[in-house]
């Protein structure tokens, strides 16, 4: 049961050392407490856990352009992040989780603010029909959080421009360009700040819970591990992964998620690995490509170690190895 609610809010707009942070607060909080973490990022691309950066992001242009690739620890798609953008997390022990009353805490800050909003789909909040807050969420050795975006301001073409979905994706949600799908809130309420937004949203982290705000001073963070943490977040060994030659490549996207396979292939045996995936999911991948590993390279082979590793989703891996004709 939660009895104890804390702020964290930082002016830090380095992704790397905000992320590191971010993972620390998870692995710090205690029993009963909830934290909501409120930062920003400057000009970057953050992707999920287990995607592909090239397919996802203009890394080149982002890096010409003096932008930031990240990767986060959980799973979901790419967003992207300007100073227009409010980041929020709420980290909690995992069996106090409750995605519902978290959600909640967004509906209440933007009531304050006069807007009527929905939920959508697996991660997603509307307002005015169209996408403000992006959703994803993250568990490990009993700690859990779930963070996401509050597009206020953010540079539009910006976003455009560095974001690069895959077409697939925006065929299955019937629309045209990143631009088209998202909303700054500031188009709702002319003059919006991310400060009164996150003014909103510490207003409603307290009135959701029911209990007294107390403002964290950042004492949990041991500066040696939040430098370590912060140099492997932006290390390019962390953002872009060992890519294996492409001996076979397949991707699909599912109502769950989409999937692109690199398997590289040696005397008729699969000798490594490498799944991208926005899956809500984060552990589907690295399971993926352990079950793979080492596997003789034929369709009955494959879809045998799929089958009878994967709980979930093994006869849609298993057409779409399929159609392959292997």
């Amino acid at each position: 049961m939660i009895d104890r609610i804390r702020l964290y809010r930082t002016d830090c707009t380095d992704p790397y050392r905000n992320l590191a942070v971010e993972e620390i607060l998870m692995e710090t909080v205690q029993p009963g407490e909830c934290i909501l973490y409120l930062w920003q990022n400057q000009n970057t691309v953050v992707i999920g856990r287990n995607q592909n950066p090239w397919k996802e992001c203009r890394t080149s242009l982002l890096e010409e352009e003096g932008g930031h690739l990240a990767r986060r620890l959980s799973g979901g798609g790419a967003v992207f992040h300007d100073l227009g953008n409010l980041n929020f997390t709420f980290l909690v022990n995992e069996e106090e989780y409750d995605l519902d009353r978290q959600l909640r805490v967004i509906e209440a800050a933007c009531g304050e603010l006069g807007l009527s909003v929905e939920r959508s789909g697996r991660n997603d909040v509307l307002a005015d029909g169209r996408k403000f807050s992006g959703n994803a969420f993250y568990h490990s050795k009993g700690k859990a959080y779930h963070h996401g975006t509050l597009l206020v301001d953010v540079d539009g073409e910006k976003l455009a421009r560095y974001l690069s979905p895959s077409k697939a994706k925006l065929q299955a949600k019937g629309v045209e360009s990143v631009r088209s799908r998202v909303v700054n809130l500031v188009e709702l309420v002319p003059g919006l700040t991310c400060e009164r937004m996150a003014q909103a949203m510490e207003n409603a982290f307290a009135a959701v819970y029911a209990l007294p705000l107390e403002r964290a001073d950042g004492s949990r963070l041991n500066p040696e591990t939040v430098e370590r943490l912060r140099e492997r977040n932006g290390s390019r060994e962390w953002l872009y992964g060992p890519r294996l030659p492409l001996s076979f490549e397949c991707e699909e996207r599912f109502d769950w998620g989409s999937i692109q396979l690199q398997l590289q292939v040696e005397s008729g045996v699969v000798t490594g690995a490498k799944v991208y995936s926005d899956a809500m999911d984060w552990e589907l991948a690295p399971a993926l490509e352990r079950l793979l590993t080492g596997s003789e390279f034929s369709l009955r082979a494959l879809c045998l170690r799929i089958r009878a590793g994967l709980a979930e989703h093994a006869a849609d891996l298993c057409d779409m190895l399929t159609r392959q004709e292997i």
